[in-house]
């Protein structure tokens, strides 16, 4: 066994960067501080709650860990182990991550029913809703940026890591939503908030306390989108060979949006269904926030920054470039018709993974917006059509991503499965526009160039987003770029 140590921060130095909620594992931490420390359970265990303020490259990120302490830490809690400590901010003993031990997490949800304030951290109640408090934590083990823990068949609660000055938007929709009855979101029962001016190193959080936690309804029927739509390309593949359909230009039949219908592996249905969910939250959003008119040159900027972005990235990432001059006649085109555009909060990060089927229908979640953009980005608003084009890209990408996982290919049999992928991303692709459109979305298709240049912004943030982080999946996104440039 080793050793005790005596510093907390060396301990926390050690293992923040392994876990993958750590967001600057590109480079090394200048310094690790610790922000704010509140007690909220004495005795063995112990429970603690830490902000750790770490800089990396001239700039300081923050991050929330719930610190276990034990005297003799069990046999199921040791993957979590952070160290042992000697005495060290007046802690001794084993030190681990408590967001894995439910004799720990369960606490929090008496906090929350009785809006308990500790020190700096308030529990808070939804308005109108109780909280159960005899239920145990089982942490989601999936997650990259956050920590979701399941109580139970009852709620799941998601810590956020790596914290945002202010509210967070996911907590600020979902509450927004609530309260105009939107149908296609999780009820939200409680949160955990900082108060204003807690951590005197953290600047610009004004008057508004930074959201540490939100409890919401857990959906137990519910079925991720994601896993749903890559069950039915894999029962799509999984067809034999089809009739022609279309004329060839060789042996591989020219399977079509049609032939992806006709057989099994159809989500059509579930994609217009999801469609006029998402049209639905839209005007919830709309109702909640309100509508403003952006002029012409708003869109223009905003042209100008896709193109910013385009130049970046195909700096970076040489197999973009064989698209770069398409993607930008696009982007020119909608810069020279730019017109005055409603603008409206929206998803922001918007995608299969951000969806899940219930036996009463499609639920969004997850409100937060793209992970690298600033609060202020995540609450801007935007044209809808950008959710729409987020969710194309998303069929897309299940479209291919057999293809890449299961590895190299004879090249008849991969320009099959090729074509096939073309199927049933375009089949589901209209399938969603129309469903949207019928509720009462604008429709994609009397915005194609719009919807064409959202689509390639998001291209090019999943081709830099895939090169940093997973490049064995570089090919999904260059793949169906190349279909969509063409």
């Amino acid at each position: 066994m080793a050793p005790p140590d005596h510093s907390l921060v060396r301990l926390l130095a050690g293992w923040l960067p392994r876990q993958r909620w750590f967001g600057g594992k590109d480079g090394p931490i200048d310094e690790l501080t610790i922000g704010t420390a509140t007690e909220l359970r004495t005795g063995d265990p112990g429970l603690h709650h830490l902000i750790l303020d770490v800089r990396q490259n001239g700039t300081t990120d923050r991050y929330q860990v719930l610190l276990g302490v034990r005297r003799d830490l069990p046999g199921r809690l040791e993957s979590c182990l952070i160290g042992r400590l000697a005495g060290g901010h007046g802690i001794a003993g084993h030190v681990y991550d408590a967001a894995h031990d439910p004799e720990l997490t369960g606490p929090l949800l008496a906090y929350m029913a009785n809006e308990t304030q500790i020190g700096p951290l308030r529990f808070r109640r939804a308005p109108g809703t109780g909280v159960r408090t005899d239920l145990e934590s089982t942490p989601i083990g999936a997650e990259q940026s956050n920590t979701s823990l399941i109580f139970g068949d009852a709620y799941i609660c998601k810590l956020f890591r790596r914290l945002s000055p202010g509210l967070n938007p996911d907590l600020e929709v979902n509450l927004a939503l609530s309260r105009q009855g939107c149908a296609h979101i999780p009820a939200v029962h409680g949160w955990i908030e900082l108060e204003p001016g807690a951590d005197a190193a953290w600047d610009g959080t004004g008057d508004e306390p930074v959201t540490l936690a939100l409890l919401s309804e857990f959906l137990r029927s519910a079925t991720d989108g994601w896993q749903l739509a890559l069950t039915s390309v894999r029962d799509w593949f999984a067809q034999p060979a089809l009739p022609m359909t279309g004329p060839t230009t060789g042996p591989v039949p020219a399977f079509t949006a049609r032939d992806a219908g006709a057989v099994g592996g159809d989500f059509a249905a579930e994609a217009g269904r999801l469609g006029a969910a998402t049209a639905q939250v839209h005007r919830d959003l709309a109702a909640a926030f309100g509508v403003t008119r952006a002029p012409a040159a708003a869109l223009r900027e905003s042209v100008f920054a896709m193109n910013e972005h385009l130049d970046q990235v195909s700096a970076a990432v040489p197999e973009i470039r064989p698209h770069v001059r398409a993607i930008r006649a696009v982007f020119d085109e909608v810069a020279a018709e730019a017109r005055t555009l409603p603008v409206q909060r929206v998803h922001g990060d918007y995608h299969l993974g951000q969806v899940l089927r219930t036996d009463s229908g499609w639920v969004l979640l997850d409100f937060e917006g793209e992970p690298a953009r600033t609060p202020a980005e995540r609450r801007a608003p935007a044209h809808p059509l950008r959710d729409v084009a987020g969710m194309l890209r998303s069929f897309e990408y299940a479209a291919r991503f057999l293809l890449v996982r299961d590895g190299d290919l004879p090249p008849d049999a991969a320009e099959t499965l090729e074509m096939r992928a073309r199927a049933w991303a375009e089949r589901n692709r209209e399938a969603f526009c129309a469903g949207y459109a019928a509720a009462g979305g604008p429709d994609p298709a009397a915005h194609a160039a719009l919807v064409r240049a959202f689509e390639f912004d998001k291209a090019v943030y999943e081709i830099r987003y895939e090169a940093r982080n997973r490049p064995s999946w570089l090919p999904v996104p260059l793949r169906s770029l190349a279909r969509l440039a063409g």
